[in-house]
């Protein structure tokens, strides 16, 4: 797109955006008449035709949020249409960094709220402004991240001046000047990632690290330094992140500071220097190239920096240094996948061929060479990528594809944030949302945004691919690799032992097995050809994983079931990223690992090279369970293809998940598709039987409630599944119509038998679901099958409150069209009925304690049952759908997950700020309990768990290490239970 040489915004050529469709073109038409009406430059707007007015209505349709701040500051959007943008923001920044000095001379320092708010109109401003700004491409990417990057420090430079001046006022402290509080203070706050980069992204949290000098002067005991400067912190991130009616600043993160699970907010210079020397790990090093003095001390900020250039860029480049970048790979872990890549719900940050990748092929090479070369010290990614071109590091074309494809994902990124102010960079996964995103980009169509897009991400992974190939070349040279004959040979046990094998001589054992052909798969001289050549590419890719023995007695394992070879043999040797799927299931997963080495046919899935391009929604799903379904004809042979279909299909959620191809959320609602298709196509198959058995009962209808998890689209690969079959029939008939006629109790009764054995029952095939049919009325005292009209009565005169909670996660998932309408209908009055709130408080609450008391969590990781976990949050979204009548809140939350019932419910009924915070735990706990489980059966225990699942369950909790995770499960589930008790209240 090219850019507006202007910075008038009325200066906007002809069709730089296309509006998103009529009706929000309609409604953005009716918010500016009302604006119009108090606003002459704006009912000018309207009356004109021009570029501007056709720029303001496409961008106001393509993102709510900027509509929303149109519509809560009028005034500012006439500013942005009549004045030039870049000196407005300019005077919003200024106005940032003024917001801690009193209003006039003369006048007290402004309180703390006073600053927040202050704070948060000019940040509400300023992004307004330069989003216009970036869309109308009067900015480009360099220009709207630099902006924001200025927004944010000035931010925190004026309540970092506002805190030290308030603690000076009241006696704590002693600065130099209170005209200048954070001269000479000694308190250092360095910006990191972005921030410290100048990159900031549109909807960005700011990282930070905060050191301070106990001995610079301004606290009389140095001693009482360590409690000043982290209590001044809380109120630092109170200051930036709280949301007020005004709004937020910027959400604001400390955790990049050294051991943070352990270490308060602010730590001592003397101490952090002392840490990084003698314990700095990999990921430190990555992140501090980009780290800068934002705040606070600054000339002491740039010398902390300097003096810890030592321990970030090494003098020299060894074998040591080649193998901490690999460790820093893994441990940012941007698995590359392979086949083709998708756009719907493609993470542009994280990705493959994302952000992150770019940075990291700039960083790795930093690493590798900044302690040689000062050159390549660059925070920036395009003035680090055109050092690296001067240090012939790379070559110009590189410089020039990865610096136009790094501009051009963070424009998606903007464009992302921008639509509602989140911070995310996920890809809508429909092609309405999609749409805006490409609208916003210029593009005319959805299809020339997804061709541009796939060819930068292609880009991008191609380049980064090679890095790592060159890589390889370079630091590894295999060795004596001999398994002929009966004994070890010495300088191969050598060799695997470097290679990363503890038990040599048993590694040596196995490969000797695989060529002596004593395996169905290794039988031909072809599959053991093929093998060979590979097994030095193997044991390499295997030797890197930690606990490497294990993963190949578990690939052992696999190969020893497979019926061929040569074809899995011959794939891995030309695809390395399948090979590193394989290597990664055996040194993360035991569960899968186990799954494949018992059923290998789950592995002919990943052999598709759509696999990860596709989501895997309920219409891709129900596509293929159809297709998988037609050629059988018996009714065994129905069970068995969907036991068949069921494991891959598992299998390769799985797979997609363990990959980051999808995230927990969507790993949840495909294991929750899955398992409805699966029950719809069971019931489908023993209907036919029993009316071929008994015949059809007059007017009989069925229908099946999805209950508990399989309820709110939360089924993790291990789940078993909760159900209750709703039946009906016409009164005047006595029994069913075929050769053995049965009455209704014993028909339907039949029918939940043969459909729980369908599911539940073992064959070759194994087992489809364990099925749990405890929640249906009276429990397991009552009838397996359960008439309509009892379900009614039993609901609404002698259900229990906690079954009534259960039932807010109800969910019609297939059965008689009529009586599904019939069951929701009954299920929403229910649920409808104003309840006696303080009764149903002490309910939920008494429920919580005897779960607790019953079932005491073993460890944190228990994400389920400890205080603040998982039912707590639960039990939030249950307690507010029992009591939303009552409150006068007719919101129909039903048939949707905890999370969204949160959201629907919480937006009315919860303090906006416990709400953020119960949807970042049940996040936080829905990607770990999704990876667990998937991953191992039983508890989670990270001292007996695989190596690879402790860095996927890290990276999964955005945390470099499992310390620091346990440390924000327990600030999250601490806060959570807080949440519960003031919510929860009788």
């Amino acid at each position: 797109m090219t850019m507006t040489e202007s910075d008038f915004l009325q200066d906007v050529p002809p069709g730089r955006l296309r509006p998103l469709n009529q009706t929000e073109l309609k409604a953005t038409l009716a918010d500016l008449k009302d604006i119009a009406t108090s606003e002459p430059a704006i009912a000018a707007l309207l009356g004109s035709d021009s570029p501007l007015r056709d720029f303001i209505f496409a961008a106001l349709t393509l993102s709510p949020h900027l509509r929303e701040m149109a519509n809560l500051d009028p005034a500012l959007l006439v500013a942005a249409i009549s004045k030039p943008l870049s000196p407005q923001i300019e005077a919003l920044v200024a106005e940032a960094r003024r917001a801690w000095l009193p209003a006039q001379d003369g006048a007290p320092s402004p309180s703390e709220s006073e600053v927040m708010s202050r704070l948060r109109i000019a940040k509400r401003r300023a992004s307004f402004l330069i989003a216009l700004a970036d869309l109308a491409r009067i900015f480009d990417g360099r220009a709207t991240t630099r902006w924001l990057t200025a927004l944010a420090e000035a931010s925190i430079s004026a309540a970092i001046d506002h805190l030290l001046l308030s603690s000076h006022e009241a006696g704590k402290i002693t600065v130099r000047d209170p005209s200048t509080p954070s001269r000479g203070s000694g308190l250092i706050v360095l910006g990191m990632g972005k921030l410290g980069a100048e990159e900031l992204n549109y909807s960005s949290d700011i990282d930070l690290v905060i050191f301070f000098d106990e001995m610079a002067g301004i606290v009389a005991n140095p001693d009482d330094a360590i409690d000043i400067f982290p209590r001044l912190m809380r109120r630092l991130v109170r200051i930036l992140q709280e949301r007020t009616a005004d709004g937020y600043v910027f959400r604001t993160d400390l955790r990049l500071r050294p051991d943070p699970g352990s270490t308060p907010l602010a730590i001592p210079v003397d101490a952090a220097m002392i840490y990084y020397e003698g314990r700095g790990q990999n990921w430190e090093r990555a992140a501090f190239i980009k780290a800068r003095a934002v705040g606070g001390d600054i000339a002491a900020g740039q010398a902390f920096i300097r003096d810890l250039v030592p321990f970030v860029f090494r003098k020299y480049l060894d074998y040591a240094a080649i193998s901490d970048i690999h460790s820093i790979k893994r441990q940012i872990h941007a698995h590359k996948g392979h086949g083709a890549i998708a756009v719907k719900g493609h993470n542009v940050k994280l990705g493959r061929g994302g952000i992150r990748e770019i940075e990291f092929f700039v960083q790795t090479q930093q690493l590798i060479a900044g302690g040689r070369m000062p050159a390549l010290r660059c925070r920036a990614t395009e003035e680090t990528l055109g050092e690296l071109t001067k240090a012939k590091w790379i070559d110009a074309e590189t410089r020039d594809e990865l610096t136009e494809a790094y501009w051009f994902l963070r424009d998606v990124e903007h464009r992302i944030q921008m639509v509602r102010d989140e911070q995310t960079h996920l890809l809508p996964e429909t092609d309405v949302e999609l749409k805006r995103i490409a609208f916003m980009m210029g593009f005319s169509d959805l299809s020339g945004f997804s061709e541009a897009l796939v060819a930068t991400l292609k880009t991008v992974e191609r380049r980064y691919a090679r890095l790592f190939e060159q890589e390889t070349k370079l630091s590894t040279e295999t060795g004596n690799l001999v398994f002929t004959g009966q004994g070890d040979d010495p300088d191969t046990l050598k060799t695997l032992h470097r290679l990363g094998f503890e038990r040599s001589s048993d590694i040596s054992h196995v490969i000797r097995t695989w060529h002596y052909g004593r395996y169905r798969a290794t039988q031909s001289v072809e599959a053991r050809e093929r093998l060979t050549e590979l097994t030095p590419e193997l044991l390499r890719v295997f030797g890197e994983s930690k606990r490497a023995d294990e993963a190949l007695l578990r690939f052992d394992s696999f190969i020893s079931g497979l019926p061929a070879g040569i074809q899995l043999f011959s794939l891995l040797s030309t695809n390395p990223a399948l090979l590193s799927l394989i290597v990664n299931i055996m040194s993360s997963a035991p569960r899968l690992a186990e799954i494949i080495a018992a059923k290998p046919h789950v592995f002919d899935g990943m052999l598709d090279p759509g696999l990860m391009a596709e989501l895997p929604t309920r219409d891709y799903l129900a596509e293929r369970i159809k297709s998988f379904l037609a050629p059988a004809v018996h009714y065994e042979e129905v069970l068995d293809r969907l036991r068949i279909f069921a494991s891959e299909q598992r299998f390769l959620i799985g797979i997609r998940l363990l990959t980051g191809a999808i995230a927990g959320a969507m790993a949840a609602r495909a294991f929750t598709y899955l398992a409805d298709l699966i029950v719809e196509a069971a019931l489908n198959a023993v209907m036919k039987e029993i009316q071929a058995a008994y015949g059809d009962y007059p007017g009989g209808r069925v229908a099946i409630v999805g209950m508990g998890k399989l309820g709110s689209f939360e089924l993790t690969a291990g789940s078993d599944i909760d159900i209750i079959l709703l039946y009906d029939y016409d009164d005047e008939a006595g029994e069913s119509t075929g050769p053995k006629p049965l009455d209704a109790t014993r028909y339907f009764t039949r029918i939940t038998q043969r459909l729980m054995a369908a599911l539940s029952a073992p064959t070759a095939e194994g087992v489809l679901y364990e099925v749990d049919m405890r929640l249906r009325p009276s429990g397991n005292k009552g009838p397996v099958a359960t008439r309509i009209n009892s379900f009614e009565k039993y609901q609404r005169g002698e259900a229990w409150t906690w079954e009534h909670m259960a039932l807010s996660r109800a969910r019609l998932i297939c059965g008689d069209a009529d009586l599904v309408l019939n069951a929701e209908r009954i299920i929403g009055e229910v649920l409808s009925a104003r309840r006696d709130i303080p009764k149903i408080a002490k309910d939920v609450a008494e429920m919580r304690g005897l779960i607790e008391q019953e079932k005491p969590p073993v460890s944190i990781w228990h994400l389920k049952l400890i205080p603040g976990g998982l039912i707590d949050i639960e039990f939030i979204a249950q307690y507010l759908r029992l009591i939303a009548p009552a409150r006068g809140v007719g919101i129909d939350a039903n048939g949707l997950s905890t999370g969204e019932a949160l959201k629907l419910l919480g937006g009315s009924l919860m303090d906006r700020n416990d709400l953020d915070l119960c949807l970042e735990a049940l996040h936080l706990y829905t990607e770990l309990s999704q990876l667990i489980r998937l991953c191992v059966d039983g508890p989670f225990d990270p001292d007996k768990a695989p190596s690879g699942l402790i860095e996927l369950v890290c990276r999964a909790g955005d945390c470099p290490d499992i310390k620091t995770l346990e440390a924000e499960l327990k600030r999250l589930s601490k806060a959570v239970r807080k949440v519960f008790q003031s919510v929860v209240r009788a």
